[in-house]
């Protein structure tokens, strides 16, 4: 029965650093809070984006939307700081919940998928995958980030 128990404990530990091992990296902290709307980003990890400045400051946000709103207007969230601060943007790509790299992503907008704030910019790493979300989920449009304005942020809100 001790061997049992023994087995059990150490399955389910190893289990756990693994899972916490995946994870490193792409969680946000718990007490993290989006610096645009306020909201607890740990609550909504599938949302989860990020802007690492080039001091390594990480500000983590609840979904791309409210990324690219501190990104247009970086000086209004973080005063003192410019777009010329950040070093990276990253976004969880929709299936895999991978981080990837949101310049490089490919966006779909207008889609019936709703993020923890309401319309979405839904992400994807290659254009396949966004084409067949766009059209199971009645997206209206794909973009790239350099497609992406100051207006489309605003249009989804």
């Amino acid at each position: 029965m001790k061997r049992i128990i023994t087995a059990v404990v150490l399955v389910t530990v190893l289990t756990a650093a693994v899972v916490l091992a995946a994870a490193k990296g792409t969680a946000a902290p718990a007490g993290a809070k989006c610096p645009v709307c306020g909201m607890f980003v740990a609550k909504y990890p599938d949302w989860t984006a990020t802007a690492r400045f080039k001091d390594g400051t990480t500000y983590y946000y609840d979904g791309p939307k409210d990324m690219f709103s501190h990104y247009f207007d970086t000086a209004r969230y973080t005063p003192g700081r410019s777009q010329a601060d950040i070093a990276a943007l990253s976004v969880k790509e929709y299936y895999s919940l991978k981080m990837i790299d949101a310049r490089a992503a490919w966006f779909v907008i207008g889609s019936d998928v709703y993020g923890p704030m309401g319309f979405e910019l839904i992400p994807f790493d290659n254009e396949k995958d966004a084409a067949a979300f766009k059209t199971d989920h009645k997206g209206r449009r794909i973009l790239r980030f350099k497609d992406i304005t100051r207006q489309t942020v605003s249009s989804l809100n």
